[in-house]
């Protein structure tokens, strides 16, 4: 169907989007708004170490277990009604979480958690797929959801701040009720249903393959991240590899799949999954060792380092906005790259850090975030588009999958090759007057450097910070090196593999038969969706 053909989206469609947008702010919000919380409730429900990771992970592995699974249900038995069974379970869980009264009844909250918020996810992808026809408005939809989920992230730490200011700690959860009802109340209103009348039952065992495959990916990657090389995480990984083989196997068997692989036929789904995965986990490892330069090495407080941040995220927001637009005169793929290339030259800018202020690190993030903008914006588009309506779903799942893993494989690799180049500046740069167990604390992390120092005399305690903070400096030059090395060979990729991409400036053009045969089914399903508001209980099914 043409670009001239395609029905534009009107009001209904619009205010459908911020209802889809809000609850992925809150989703992304809360996967870093525990990072100032943990130490209150840690002491108030006497949550152990193990316990500690516990609660801060499980939301997280929860969420990319099941966003396959959710996905594919969301085809089967309507977006709209797994968003609002989704967003239920998310509010009672919030409520549970907010006033639990054990470690343990906390990390079960949480799971319930991440497995309600894989239901809303894809399903938010696939349906703004349905809503916006037109690729020029999709490509902006699915530009201000990217902006939506970034901002929650990087809010969530100024947020969790401004909370514990006043609140306890249960606080920060309770964010999620009024969300989730203004959800239940607006969605049915606002939102169209859709779902795949053909598709058949999932398959369970499909769904426990496909929670082996990722589940212990996950975990091992960020065991590795956290501790180094140990048999347990690569025991995970490897199990993980094999779960992953049977579950292609047993989906190439099957006449109806819980993922159908071949999406990955499709070459602009697979290259644009790909870069973004991979520029994801450059993202994803680069900002937590940013994060952690402005509190360990500038000297800033966690909200502080949180309110700085919040240029990222705009910056983010504006490339994001900023892509489709540009993307209507110029192929996405090279609107792709040239972003990423952009970025290269932000992360080159942070390879020059060498001592305290703040004015070169922000513009060098501010100029990464911005030239990153387009690839999630743009390859989210360009994943969703690809694939058919009834597989919208499935294709999204994909996607934010590939987002998780790769977020969790870059904290991995960054974290690892980081901790290595660290280790390497402090092996002689102790002061000789520091006792074994100080020096040995300090050449494991500049935190383990800043706790040791507190318990030293002031001026032995400097001499130790000195060389630790530019042993970290020198670690996030490095990983800002690479993250330019990357990030090119990305932008080279991009335009050589998204040439030809059915997008958001390029829709997918039929043959003239075909072209009636779309139109008259749009014109149908459009009519339908704005002349007859879907009431409670009701739903529209479309192929």
């Amino acid at each position: 169907m043409t670009a001239d053909h395609a029905p534009g989206a009107g009001r209904r469609e619009w205010g459908g989007l911020a209802v889809l947008a809000l609850p992925t702010l809150l989703l992304s919000l809360d996967f870093s708004v525990l990072y100032l919380a943990l130490p209150h409730l840690s002491a108030d429900l006497g949550a152990g170490g193990v316990q500690q990771l516990w609660i801060m992970d499980v939301y997280g592995f929860m969420i990319a277990g099941f966003l396959v699974t959710m996905g594919t249900l969301g085809d089967r038995i309507g977006r709209r009604r797994l968003r609002l069974i989704g967003a239920a379970a998310f509010g009672v869980a919030s409520v549970l979480a907010a006033f639990s009264t054990s470690a343990g009844m906390l990390i079960a909250t949480r799971a319930v958690l991440g497995i309600a918020g894989a239901t809303l996810m894809p399903s938010t992808l696939a349906l703004l797929n349905n809503m916006f026809q037109d690729p020029g408005q999709r490509a902006t939809a699915i530009a201000v959801w990217v902006g939506c989920f970034m901002g929650g992230a990087t809010l969530g730490p100024v947020v969790g701040g401004a909370m514990l200011e006043f609140f306890w700690w249960g606080s920060v959860f309770l964010l999620g009720v009024p969300v989730m009802g203004l959800l239940l109340a607006t969605e049915p209103l606002l939102l169209p249903e859709y779902r795949n009348p053909e598709a058949g039952r999932p398959d369970l065992s499909s769904v426990a393959l496909s929670l082996g495959a990722i589940l212990p990916f996950v975990y091992g990657i960020k065991e590795l991240a956290r501790d180094g090389w140990h048999v347990l995480p690569v025991v995970a990984i490897v199990a993980s590899v094999a779960f992953g083989a049977a579950f292609v196997l047993r989906q190439r068997r099957l006449t109806d799949p819980l993922l159908d692989l071949r999406l990955f036929s499709d070459r602009p789904f697979s290259a644009a999954l790909a870069i973004s995965t991979l520029s994801g986990a450059v993202f994803g490892g680069f900002f937590l060792l940013f994060s952690l330069y402005l509190q360990l090495v500038e000297g800033l407080s966690p909200l502080g380092a949180g309110l700085w941040s919040v240029s990222g995220a705009l910056a983010m927001l504006v490339g994001s906005l900023l892509a489709p637009r540009i993307a209507r005169r110029v192929r996405p793929g090279n609107v792709i790259a040239a972003g990423l290339a952009i970025a290269a030259l932000g992360f080159l800018l942070l390879t020059q850090l060498d001592g305290p202020g703040l004015a070169l690190p922000v513009i060098g993030i501010v100029i990464v975030f911005l030239g990153g903008g387009p690839t999630p914006a743009l390859g989210t588009d360009l994943i969703v588009g690809s694939a058919p309506p009834e597989k919208a779903g499935s294709a999204a799942a994909i996607s934010e999958t590939g987002g998780e893993l790769g977020i969790a494989l870059g904290v991995a690799v960054f974290g690892s090759v980081g901790t290595a180049v660290y280790r390497d500046r402090m092996a002689d740069a102790v002061p000789s007057g520091v006792p074994a167990g100080a020096a040995e604390t300090a050449r494991d992390s500049l935190a383990g450097a800043v706790s040791a120092a507190d318990r030293l005399p002031v001026q032995l305690g400097a001499e130790l910070l000195d060389p630790a903070r530019e042993a970290f400096t020198a670690r996030l030059n490095a990983a800002a090196g690479a993250g330019a090395v990357l990030f090119v060979a990305l932008a080279v990729l991009a335009a050589a593999l998204l040439r030809h991409p059915r997008s958001g400036s390029e829709p997918e053009v039929l043959p003239a038969s075909k072209q009636e045969k779309a139109l008259a089914e749009s014109v149908g399903v459009e009519k339908a969706f704005k002349d007859t508001p879907p009431r409670r209980g009701t739903s529209h099914e479309h192929a």
